[in-house]
Parts: structure tokens; sequence; C-alpha cells
């Protein structure tokens, strides 16, 4: 039955149709209906999945094309066919030709450049990611339906299904027929004004290579990928000018050709800026709305070129090139010619508040402002500063609706992300040495506290503040004045519960440990209580095993389990309100000891204002802290005021510990197994005196 449809049709036939999938009611039409239906190399699924994604469209302009259809009566070919999906996303015309190459190709024969069919062959690029995917320039092929004939000529023929419309460069309809043919991107910068690219100019760019004698870079052979800033992003007077060789160079990934797609994302590629004494790393990212980023990272600099990262939205994307591919971008990298606050108000080139409605830091900018302002005004005012700044999505937080329109709640949680100094991931690393690093806010008693973990482009930077546990999605945005780091959350805007809190703070995982085994953490998540809890962090811990080390030791055991839960009852005060540290400081002064309801019993502690240093041999200036007394110990408040949804968590430097609290009469130890049978035994004797 096959080879009978096979004399019956040509390849071209066969494929064309192939491409209407038996929308069309033509004969041939039901003819490859057939095909589908009787070819055993395809199954009754397969056919369905074609008939339900072939476009009409790409069909008709096949058909209606002659080389096309020379092509695929006479010679092998491959052919990219876009899904109905990727053209009712499709604006613009299809140039059917940029879609056929002349050699028939398997997704696992594909190279990494091959020649199209199209005028002046320009190339089409394959990427194979890491995840096994390849793509077309910026279209993903599908591998399930992927489709190989063979035509009457007895030439192989492929077909791939891709998900979206391949783009060649083109002219605007008024420049001259065939006055650019497959450029590469030097010629497309000379032409860029009679180039189909929007509304996009590159003059301001193009001068500044031309001063630099940068020609060569952009005519290079090979497979390169060029972000080209636009005129857009030349507003200030004076960026021009800082725009010299080694910018230009820090604008080139050589030998790599990068379409936003296919890209890994996050991925540090070398630029052609990236010698000895100057080592400038590009990459791309991709925010949640889906707008695509690129950023340099100046690893090293020096006095023209100073370390951090600058961010740039692509405004156009994937334009394919004879040697390479090129990406507009609004604004130059690796310049840092904007203090912080500029930043914010302009936020990735927006010129007013209006025009920041697209931009990546929009809603915190917003805020700000619905706010009265007064925050900008003081970040403007500091000599140094580095501002926290929560994405658009961390806005979106449920809990922050409840309090985005109280002005003084929204004035301290603004606060809380701006930090009176210079403080890159360099810095914070530094500080995270031996300890989780403690930052002063621009309000001297609250304080953020900074984790790293892994290294380089792996590490990963928490930071928590009042409460909220944030990732930094990207440090070092630097400015003249400072940095920006992008949140992933809103700090000071509890989210979380005491227990979420404790499993997930790095600096309470061993008061969580004893907790779970000893069933004391099952209470945290009750929502209609309210919890102060006293939590001594890991180093207060670990101080206990130097002070009392028998004692540490039975407090992690299983069968111990008894004491520290008792342990940890008494640091948990359970009432009908939170107590803040001001609280109970307050209350101090009232009463010399304040007594706070327990699970058992009751909690008496005196708390107190103390001057001191912070926790950071880092640390140059003094702070007004607090510390607990509790059984005429002295114990500081690391972090106080740690807010949850159902309570209130104080950090402390100590437990509220003796040794004598596992020790029972005669120095033996009293554990879980041995309280069983001591009660086992106890009822027993009682029964037998009854029995008597």
């Amino acid at each position: 039955m096959i080879e009978h449809h096979r004399r019956r049709l040509s390849a071209s036939a066969a494929l064309l149709l192939l491409c209407c999938c038996c929308w069309a009611s033509t004969a041939a039409g039901a003819e490859l209906a057939d095909k589908l239906r009787d070819d055993t190399e395809l199954s009754q699924s397969t056919a369905k999945t074609f008939r339900r994604i072939m476009p009409v469209r790409f069909y008709s302009l096949l058909e209606q094309n002659p080389v096309a259809n020379s092509t695929l009566s006479l010679r092998s070919c491959t052919i990219f066919v876009p899904t109905n999906e990727a053209f009712q996303r499709h604006r613009g015309s299809t140039h059917v030709l940029y879609h056929i190459i002349t050699v028939a190709l398997s997704k696992d024969q594909l190279p990494k450049t091959v020649s199209s069919d199209m005028d002046g062959n320009p190339p089409l690029y394959i990427t194979k990611n890491r995840n096994g995917d390849v793509y077309v320039n910026n279209a993903r092929i599908i591998p399930s339906l992927t489709v190989e004939l063979t035509n009457r000529e007895g030439k192989r023929q492929v077909m791939h299904i891709i998900d979206e419309v391949l783009e060649p460069l083109t002219t605007l309809p008024t420049a001259k027929p065939d006055a650019i043919t497959n450029p590469d991107a030097y010629q497309f910068l000379q032409q860029a004004d009679l180039l189909n690219i929007g509304d996009n100019r590159v003059r301001t760019y193009r001068s500044q290579v031309a001063l630099m004698k940068k020609e060569t870079i952009y005519s290079a052979p090979g497979t390169h990928t060029f972000l080209l800033p636009v005129d857009e992003g030349f507003k200030l007077s004076t960026r021009s000018s800082l725009v010299d060789a080694k910018v230009i160079d820090g604008h080139v990934i050589p030998n790599t050709v990068i379409f936003t797609a296919a890209s890994q994302h996050d991925e540090p590629k070398t630029s052609a800026a990236f010698e000895d004494l100057l080592k400038v790393t590009v990459s791309f990212f991709k925010q949640k709305d889906g707008k695509m980023y690129v950023k340099s990272n100046t690893i090293i600099g020096d006095a023209k070129h100073p370390q951090g990262v600058v961010l740039a939205e692509i405004v156009k994307a994937n334009i394919p090139v004879r040697n390479g591919v090129v990406h507009l971008i609004h604004r130059p990298l690796m310049i840092i010619d904007t203090t912080v606050t500029q930043f914010l108000q302009k936020n990735f080139g927006c010129n007013s508040f209006k025009d920041n409605e697209n931009g990546a830091l929009r809603k915190f900018y917003e805020v700000i402002m619905d706010n009265g302002g007064a925050v900008l005004d003081d970040i403007n005012n500091l000599a140094e500063v580095t501002i926290l700044a929560p994405s658009n999505d961390a806005w979106n937080a449920s809990s922050i609706n409840n309090i985005v329109r109280d002005r003084k709640k929204m004035s301290e949680i603004l606060n809380m992300h701006i930090i009176k100094e210079r403080l890159n991931v360099e810095k914070i690393r530094q500080k995270n040495a031996n300890m989780i690093a403690q930052v002063p806010t621009v309000n001297n008693r609250t304080f953020l506290y900074f984790n790293v973990r892994g290294e380089g482009s792996d590490a990963v930077i928490t930071v928590e503040g009042g409460g909220v546990n944030a990732t930094v999605v990207q440090a070092d945005v630097a400015q003249t004045n400072g940095f920006v780091h992008i949140i992933d959350r809103v700090l000071g805007v509890p989210h979380t519960t005491v227990l979420g809190k404790l499993e997930s703070d790095p600096m309470m995982s061993d008061t969580y440990k004893m907790g779970h085994f000893s069933n004391f953490n099952d209470q945290l998540n009750n929502t209609q209580r309210r919890y102060t809890f006293f939590v001594p962090r890991d180093k207060g811990w670990q101080k206990t095993e130097l002070d009392y080390p028998s004692a540490h030791k039975k407090l992690f055991m299983r069968d111990f389990a008894y004491h520290s839960k008792a342990i940890l009852e008494r640091h948990l005060v359970i009432a009908d309100r939170v107590f803040t540290i001001k609280d109970l400081a307050q209350m101090s002064l009232v009463s010399d000891t304040v007594l706070l309801p327990t699970f058992r019993d009751s909690l008496k502690i005196k708390v107190e204002e103390e001057a001191g240093h912070l926790h950071d041999e880092y640390a140059s200036h003094e702070w007004t802290g607090y510390v607990i007394i509790w059984n005429y110990k002295k114990i500081n408040v690391y972090r106080p005021d740690v807010e949850c949804t159902n309570g209130i968590i104080h950090v402390i430097d100590y437990p509220l510990l003796e040794e004598k609290d596992i020790v029972v009469s005669g120095g033996s130890y009293l554990t879980e197994s041995s309280i069983c049978i001591m009660l086992a035994n106890l009822i027993m004797i009682t029964v037998a005196k009854f029995l008597n």
C-alpha cells in the first residue's frame, strides 16, 4: 500500500500535503489522509497529532513558491515547519525558503550552522542545550513529530516541526532590492537604518565603534553573539564618551551563538573583554513577566571600568547575521554612570514614573512613590548605599496587601531594605567567613542577616530581615554610589509560621532538630495561638558543648528527648499576644522581673538595653542592643523581633540552660526510657498494694 501511494504521489505533493495534514479539502488531501492512515511507519496517534498541529497557512506558502516546489520535487532537503500556535503568535511576513535547507538531516545530524535556501543563503544556527533540546535559531524542534520521506527521484527528505516561525534579517520596503544580502554584524551596524528592526537605531554606538577603530570585531568570520545598545540608551550626554575599546569588547561574546530561547539563563559567558587586567562576563536571564535581560559582570576592573553588574533589557532579540546573532539592548553594558536613586527612577532606561511601568523594579518604585517618596530622598542623601530591591513578583504576595496602605508600617519596611554602606557579594562573603553576616539598616536598631552558600556562579545568597528569608536573584548591580541587589521577597512582611521559620532559617537549625525529635515542634504551626519564642542560635548551643560537654551531648540524643522538650518549653511563651523586645524592656522598667507564661510554668526574665559592638569583626561602629537576664546570667539578644504569622522569635546567644537541668541525684541522667520503666514499676507497685 505504501509503495502504491508513493507511485501515485510525487514527493513534492506528499510533503506539501503533509504540511496541510488533511485540513485542505482537495483530493490530494484525501490521499495524504490515506497515507497517514496506512503507512506502517506512522502510528494512528501520530497521524492525529499531525492533523491537529499542521498549519494550512504554511502549506499554502509552500504551494505558491516555485523554488520550494522544485526543491521538493527534485532534491534532498530538510524543511522546518512551524506549528499553528507559532503562526498565531507570529507578526509579519513568513519567508518559506528560510525554512528550507537543501540537504536531508535528522535532528542528530544537524551541524552548528546550515545554509538556508533563501536568496543569499543566510545561515540557520543550531543549538543543542543540556536538556537535549535542539533549536534552529530561536525555534525548538519538537522531536516526536519529525518525519522522513523519499521523493519520486529517490531523494531523502526530512521535516522537523518547530515551535516558532523563523525570521531572517530583511530590509525595509523603502530600501533598494538586494541592497543588503546576508550581512555580517559590521554590515548590520553600518546599514541598520535600512533594515527591518523597528524603530531602533544604533547610530551613537556605531560612531563609537568607528572612533575606536573596532570594526574588525564585528566583521570577524565565525559564530559570535553581538550586543548593540540602541540610541535610547545614550540620553545621558556623557555616556557615549565612556564607550571605549574595552567596553565595545564587552559587548561581544566570541565563538558562541546565543539565541534567547536556547540560552542557559544566568550562565556567564566570557566576553571579548577578558584578559589579565580586565575580566568581563556576559549572561542572559528572564523575568517572570517574560522580558529578557542581559547583564555584564566586571569581575576584575580598573580605573575606567569598575567592578559590578550592569543590566540591560533586550529590546529586539535574535537577529541572525552571517557571523552570528545580534541582540539590540536598551543601554550599554559595563558603564556605571548613575546613582542608586537614578537607577530606581530610570529603572533600566525609563525616564519618568509613567514610563517606569515596564521596569524590572517597577512595583518597588511605585510603593516608594505611593508612600510619599521620602525614602527616595533619604537614599539620595546617602554618600554610600546598598538597596535590597524586591522584584515585581515579590510584591504580589497576599500578605503585603494588608499593609501596603499603612504608610508608617510601609516606611519601616522600606527602610529595612536600605543599608548605609557599599555592600557587594565579595564584602558579604568576607563578613560571612566565620558566621552569618549581621548588617545594620538605616535604622540602627534593625539588622539584616546575610548567608552565602556555594562558590562562584553557583553561590546562593540569602538575607533575613523582619522574619522574612529572601534569596538574592540578581546581585551586585553597580551604581556610582553603591549597589542594588534584587531579591525575591519583601523583607519585614512575614509569610510563615514559627515552625516554618525555625525549619528554614540556617541559624536555628539545632533548635529545630532538638524540637523535632522531642515532638516539641508539633505545636508551632498552630495559628490560633501567639508565641514568643526565645531561640538559641546554633553558636549558642555550641557554646554549651564547652561549658557542659556531657549535658550538651545528651540534649541531642533521642533517649533524652524528655529533657530536651522540657528545656525548649522554658523558651516558649504562650499568651494571647506577642512580646517584642521593646515591650519586654519597657515591662522590665516597671517591674524588676517580668513573668511570662510558658507551657508548664512561667519564665522569669529581665530585658535591658545595653550599648556594645555588632557581633561582627568587620563592624566599625557601636550599637545599642538588648540583653536578657535570667538566673543571674546575662544573654545577648542576637536577632530581636523575627516576626512570624503566629508569633515572634528572639534569637539569643545562649540557651536558658543549666547543667542540673538534665542531671538527677547521684550524678545519673534520667532518660526517656528509664522514665517509662520507673512509671511502669510505680504502676505495678500501686496495683499490687491495691490488690493486697
